[in-house]
């Protein structure tokens, strides 16, 4: 029958208050009565361990004061479909939620390459990719788009700022195009040729052009004394 508390039953022991073992305990299953929570409790620290058929531990779980350690070849939460939440191993770490939130003062902080097809702020914040001390790169096989539906779209850099298309064209498509800050300049006169140039007296010539603008909205360079207008048989503004 047992002694106490503890009964011996149709496959293994049943106690029905609480246990403290002093030295080690070993069983195939522990589990609580049927509808009961069971808890396992340690002064200390608590660690859990799994060994493969040769005695060596091959999983780890350790529940200390002040952390949570885990070590393993995979780790994974799934939710109850089944349907992967998130796992990490030793080549990738994959987060299957539809939302990554972050909600940290500071961010999100990558030290390599970050690979998604989205990267949206949460409603009412705005959106920054930085990146203090290095160069920030965002690269898309088919196409890179960026959109503001209520606000502004701000780019700026300490030396120069680059808009280069390869096999197509950086089109500007605006009702208003504003360049606030462009320097103006006069051309300098030449001398003509019969015209002698005084000794110690050096003219030079400035390339200055006048930037024009066709009507299906190309921009083309005319000479600075010469009409802004292109002729019907060249194909600038084609």
């Amino acid at each position: 029958e047992g002694m106490g508390q503890l009964r011996i039953v149709t496959g293994g022991i049943q106690l029905s208050g609480q246990a403290m073992v002093l030295d080690a305990l070993i069983a195939s299953s522990i589990r609580s009565r049927r509808g009961q929570p069971i808890t396992v409790e340690s002064s200390r620290n608590f660690t859990v361990n799994t060994r493969d058929q040769n005695g060596k531990v091959v999983n780890r779980l350790f529940l200390g004061n002040d952390r949570l350690e885990c070590q393993a070849r995979g780790f994974r939460v799934t939710d109850t479909r089944g349907t992967v939440l998130f796992s990490a191993d030793r080549k990738e770490v994959v987060v299957g939620a539809e939302v990554l939130r972050v909600t940290g003062n500071g961010g999100a902080v990558f030290d390599g390459t970050v690979q998604t097809p989205l990267v949206r702020a949460d409603s009412g914040n705005e959106l920054r990719l930085e990146s203090p001390t290095r160069s920030l790169e965002v690269r898309a096989p088919q196409g890179v788009l960026m959109e503001s539906r209520a606000g502004d779209i701000s780019a700026s850099c300490l030396t120069d700022l680059k808009l280069q298309s390869v096999a197509g064209a950086v089109r500007l498509d605006s009702a208003n195009v504003f360049l606030p800050s462009l320097k103006t300049a006069a051309p300098t006169p030449v001398p003509q040729p019969q015209q002698s140039t005084p000794r110690g007296v050096h003219t030079t010539r400035h390339e200055i052009y006048q930037l024009c603008v066709c009507s299906n909205g190309k921009l083309f360079l005319a000479p600075p004394e010469g009409l802004c207008a292109a002729d019907d048989d060249s194909n600038v503004c084609r």
